[in-house]
């Protein structure tokens, strides 16, 4: 059965009188309906495809990406978030945060994009062929990217952006980036060496030339070399995931240094953000300030990171492609550390 649609200006409009014949119109997507191993609980499915509501679009999904959250997410860790991803099982049934692909249809008082717009942004869902997106989480998408490289833009660079934010980083600052070869630390060591910091990396001995390449003044192999040993000082270090002690901390930063928290390991309720807290509590102590940093979604800094990708100042590294149907061997790649950057789902 065909879609019901109706034209606006030559664009194609959802039509929500016809929801129900849209019902005959399949999908494929992977569909998640309880929690646990993503071996155990993602499966491949044909769908019913989503009918974009007012103010949505309904975008033809080209590439979305898995991410170092995604594993924690389908086991529905930490137990505190299920307050909003559903007690006991996923409220959305379909996985995934983040996508890229062209405009199929557009729902009511949708403006600023139509039918075959390329674009890229965040969603619920983005594991499917197809997936309904708030007009105001979307953007065109960078010309200069594949829709693979524009899939694993938004949440990390997001993070990246916000953490080198938070940092306050300044010209001529030395800056170190824990987990700096990972999804978030490739954008974090280019947005630093954009605001003039020297930047030192930490990743393993097989990640180093690639940071390298994303412009790191000194890169730090962990494997060999922990980063407190050579006795340098820093202005800022930026930690992600990596969870160094305080003490360690206190001897890597000058003193009022900012450590930037993004990100943890913890316990299953909280996943770290109760050791954020005691950190922040100590801080003072050690003359030390500590900022923990949760990201948010924010169209302005998508236009933002856009601008600098346009301008060839920010680039994405894309390690690998998965098809959507090994969607839960990538999470399993990602989650082993072997992604070089970030991984994407090409679909």
């Amino acid at each position: 059965m065909e879609v019901s649609t109706e034209t606006d200006g030559g664009r194609v409009v959802a039509d929500p009188a016809g929801q129900e014949s849209r019902r005959g119109t399949g999908m494929r997507a992977i569909v998640q309906d309880r929690y646990g191993p993503p071996e155990d609980v993602l499966k491949l499915d044909l769908i019913d495809r989503p009918v974009p509501g007012d103010g949505e679009v309904l975008v033809r999904v080209r590439a979305a990406v898995v991410g170092g959250t995604d594993w924690h997410l389908l086991r529905g860790l930490p137990y505190a978030a299920r307050l909003v991803t559903g007690l006991r099982k996923p409220k959305n049934s379909v996985p995934g945060l983040e996508l890229a692909g062209t405009v199929e249809a557009v729902g009511k008082d949708v403006e600023s994009l139509g039918q075959r717009d390329e674009v890229f942004g965040w969603c619920d869902g983005s594991f499917a062929e197809y997936a309904a997106v708030p007009e105001d989480q979307l953007l065109p998408k960078p010309a200069n990217l594949t829709f693979a490289q524009a899939a694993v833009v938004p949440i990390a660079a997001f993070t990246a952006l916000q953490g080198v934010g938070l940092g306050r980083i300044q010209p001529g600052q030395k800056v170190l980036i824990t987990g700096a070869s990972g999804g978030v630390g490739t954008y974090a060591v280019q947005i630093a060496k954009l605001h003039g910091a020297e930047v030192t990396g930490v990743c393993s001995t097989a990640k180093m030339d690639l940071v390298r390449s994303l412009g790191a003044d000194h890169v730090i192999d962990y494997t060999e070399e922990h980063f407190t040993q050579s006795g340098e000082r820093y202005d800022v270090l930026i930690d992600l995931y990596g969870n160094p002690s305080l003490s360690d901390c206190r001897r890597a930063l000058k003193p009022r240094g900012t450590l930037v928290l993004i990100g943890g390991t913890g316990g299953n309720w909280f996943m770290g953000v109760d050791r954020w807290m005691r950190r922040m509590l100590i801080a003072p102590f050690l003359r030390l300030k500590v900022r923990p940093l949760i990201h948010k979604d924010s169209l302005q800094d998508l236009a933002t990171i856009r601008e600098l990708i346009e301008a060839g100042k920010l680039a994405p590294v894309v390690g690998r492609t998965f098809a959507l149907a090994d969607v839960a061997e990538a999470v399993q790649f990602v989650r082993e550390g072997r992604a070089h950057g970030q991984v994407s789902i090409t679909i």
